[in-house]
């Protein structure tokens, strides 16, 4: 017998271990011959696999030997030898699919149209290469001297006539696609082991490099011919300098592919740079810092990209560092503030800076005294002037409407009842302790970039046409192709009663609004208004409602003294802010005009809306004199046959149409709190979500029922009225009820 066959039949006596299979995808004639021809070279491990892996590979399913590892011993790096053995006759055939267990063990399916078992290996592995696989091992040792003599003879024929070839050629073709074989196979141990968990965090990155990985047959992305190719350069180049875009270069290491000259590091190199493409282009897209640590008063729907699609596009693309540029946004805004980073930078931009001056009025104590009121003549208005610092003569001693106004822009910032005269809880007020105000962040670099972390929550398409409002600006603008349409002053929410950051659609206006009370406002301001004052929101014009299960309902009907004046524009969302008329033109004039409880007042309301509508209904031909006559006691609603995107944001950093840097105010403390987010303990897990609370303005307030006695119904609830001398209070800045807009 021929000593490589006698070797392999003592090698099964023996119950020796199978190694790798190095004849895989052979025909059954050159295997056989190459067992005799080369008996140096076929080991007894690869004539036994090959045996086992020539049936599979050539569709022989139903000559797959059943229990064949049962030489095998018990152990789990046998049996895991095995494994890879199968596979590699073809991991990705599409008749085939490799299963492996936590115990090792492994089945074999046949794919649709036959979907049968076809051979499954379990932990005993008790039976041995029986059927078609056995016989023809046994045929070598019985045939092994006529193979000897005629066989081999016709192999060496074989092998004379073919094109001869240079060796050295041969070896530059063959030894790179087996070091990149090898790449690829320690990949699949790594992903598919327990190592992926120490080098990848990210449970979503993990699920994504692993399917794409598996779907490439584990092939490497930044490896070529076992050196690192011009993709991984160039995508090692753009993640260096990631501090252009407002991002951090030391979040995205890179490996050393130069260090790298074993397939063990080639393949770990591979997986961290595939890491760090994958966490720069999930920050570029939606933010290193999640919107839930900022603040509860802010909502977007942040749609993070699937890693596989990443990497897909990567290994598509020609230049990977443009395909990670386009996971940043693309808007404008974003795009001038980049711009203007790099030049802050270079220290070229610093005169063009424009930041907005926040005026201090001096500060003037105002005296004691009778109760002011417009059309009065006293020596203190004279004080008053200067201490809020009121435009014009400021020796007029007349209590006129420019003294009337400023009063009641200081009553409502401060939560004082806003009726325009000066009396004893105004006086305090003015010459109390002043409020904190939050200038533009000193340095304007850290601005620039949390701003820019605000633009990566926006939505990439921002439509066609949409409504841009910008708090610390107060300025609202509606866009449409690309270019501002029309620009408005607006109030926005105090520092205590923020407007929120959302995104949300306009479906339509209604016309004399009914202004339905918020349960929070109820709560917290009117209830306790009425326990002072019973009668307090008639004068003012709301109505109390009460309902069989306890709850109350205040609201305003349509008229000019509504608290959303004559006009509302309805875009519902989360928060219930929405856009409105005012009957309080004076605060417009003031050049801060955080005074609401967080919807946004328009300034030129009918102008807005005519603008809006020549938009969405061009052939309507709505006018605001066409919208003033509709004026009266019953609501209208004028519904969109095309809805327009609102995004309500906060810009403190923002480029002009003369190409300036503009600073405004941080009104709201976002700024800082992303600032402390970025340089602080939690920057490594502030891109995860955190819980945050309910809404509960929309929340019914319940009363207790029963028989009244003869007194009121707020006499009853405040167990008896307390009559004092009319004073309204405050007037509230609406928010919208739960039910959307109307009563």
């Amino acid at each position: 017998m021929h000593q490589g066959t006698k070797r392999l039949c003592d090698w099964i006596t023996r119950r020796r271990a199978i190694g790798r299979c190095h004849l895989a995808g052979q025909t059954g004639a050159s295997l056989a011959t190459t067992a005799i021809a080369r008996p140096i070279s076929a080991t007894p491990a690869d004539a036994a696999s090959g045996a086992l892996n020539l049936c599979l590979k050539h569709g022989d399913y139903a000559q797959v030997p059943h229990g064949a590892a049962a030489h095998l011993k018990n152990s789990a790096a046998e049996k895991y030898s095995l494994v890879k053995s199968l596979a590699a006759v073809d991991y990705h055939h599409p008749l085939l699919s490799l299963g492996i267990s936590s115990r090792t063990s492994l089945v074999f399916r046949k794919a649709e149209p036959h979907p049968q078992p076809l051979v499954r290996l379990v932990n005993q592995f008790d039976r041995l290469f029986v059927s078609a696989g056995l016989g023809l091992v046994l045929m070598l040792a019985i045939l092994s001297p006529l193979m000897e003599k005629d066989v081999a003879p016709a192999v060496l024929q074989v092998a004379l006539d073919e094109p001869k070839q240079d060796p050295m050629a041969k070896m530059d073709t063959v030894q790179p696609a087996s070091a990149e074989s090898a790449v690829a196979d320690k990949l699949r141990d790594l992903i598919t082991g327990n190592a992926h968990y120490r080098l990848v965090s990210r449970k979503a990155d993990r699920e994504g490099i692993a399917a794409y990985y598996g779907a490439h047959n584990y092939a490497p992305l930044w490896v070529s011919n076992s050196v690192v190719n011009e993709r991984a350069k160039s995508a090692i180049a753009y993640l260096a300098q990631a501090d252009a875009v407002g991002l951090d270069p030391n979040d995205y290491p890179t490996p050393d592919f130069k260090s790298a000259i074993t397939v063990d590091s080639l393949a770990e190199a591979e997986l961290k740079l595939t890491t760090s493409a994958l966490g720069f282009a999930r920050h570029a897209r939606i933010g290193r810092i999640h919107f839930t640590r900022v603040g509860t008063d802010i909502q977007y729907q942040l749609v993070a990209p699937e890693p596989a699609d990443v990497l897909s596009e990567l290994a598509d693309g020609n230049d990977a560092g443009k395909v990670l540029d386009g996971y940043n946004p693309q808007h404008l805004g974003f795009k001038a503030l980049r711009a203007k980073l790099a030049e802050l930078r270079k220290g070229s931009a610093a005169s063009d800076v424009k930041r907005a001056e926040v005026s201090e009025p001096p500060r003037v104590h105002v005296p004691d005294g009778r109760i002011l009121r417009p059309g009065m003549q006293d020596a203190r208005v004279v004080v008053l002037r200067k201490r809020l610092d009121i435009p014009g003569d400021k020796s007029n001693s007349l209590y006129d409407e420019a003294v009337r106004d400023a009063v009641k822009a200081f009553q409502t910032e401060n939560d004082i009842g806003v009726d325009g005269n000066l009396g004893p809880n105004t006086v305090r007020a003015l010459n109390g302790e002043r409020k904190e105000t939050r200038g533009p962040s000193v340095n304007a670099i850290d601005t620039i970039i949390v701003n820019m972390e605000r633009w990566r929550w926006l939505p990439r398409d921002l439509g066609n046409p949409h409504v841009i409002v910008n708090a610390p600006d107060y300025t609202l603008t509606l866009y449409n192709d690309g270019h501002a349409y029309w620009k408005s002053r607006i109030v926005v929410g105090k520092p205590s009663l923020a407007t929120p950051m959302t995104s949300a659609e306009m479906k339509f206006i209604t016309v004399n609004p009914t202004w339905n009370v918020p349960q929070s406002i109820i709560e917290r301001e009117y209830l306790p208004a009425l326990q002072t004052d019973p009668l307090a929101l008639e004068r003012i014009g709301l109505k109390v409602d009460y309902d069989r299960d306890g709850s109350i309902h205040i609201w305003q009907p349509p008229g000019a003294a509504n608290a959303l004046g004559r006009i509302r524009f309805n875009f519902p969302n989360k928060f219930l802010v929405y856009q409105h008329d005012t009957p309080d033109k004076y605060l417009f004039a003031r050049e801060r005009r955080a005074y609401s409880h967080g919807c946004m007042r328009v300034e030129n309301p009918l102008t807005y809306a005519e603008k809006l509508l020549s938009l969405v209904m061009p052939n309507e031909n709505y006018t605001e004199a066409r919208l003033e006559k509709m004026f009266g006691g019953k609501e209208i609603n004028i519904n969109f046959p095309k809805f327009i995107p609102v995004h309500l944001t906060y810009q403190t950093a923002f480029v002009d149409e003369q190409g300036k840097l503009q600073l405004r105010e941080d009104i709201y403390g976002r700024d800082s709190r992303m600032i402390a987010l970025l340089k602080g303990s939690e920057r490594k897990i502030a891109d995860n979500a955190i819980e945050q609370r309910s809404n509960s303005s929309s929340r019914p307030m319940h009363i207790s029922q029963g028989y009244y006695r003869g007194q009121s119904f707020f006499g009853f609830l405040f167990g008896g009225a307390r009559f004092n001398p009319p004073k309204p209070p405050a007037f509230i800045e609406p928010r919208a009820s739960i039910n959307g807009y109307a009563r």
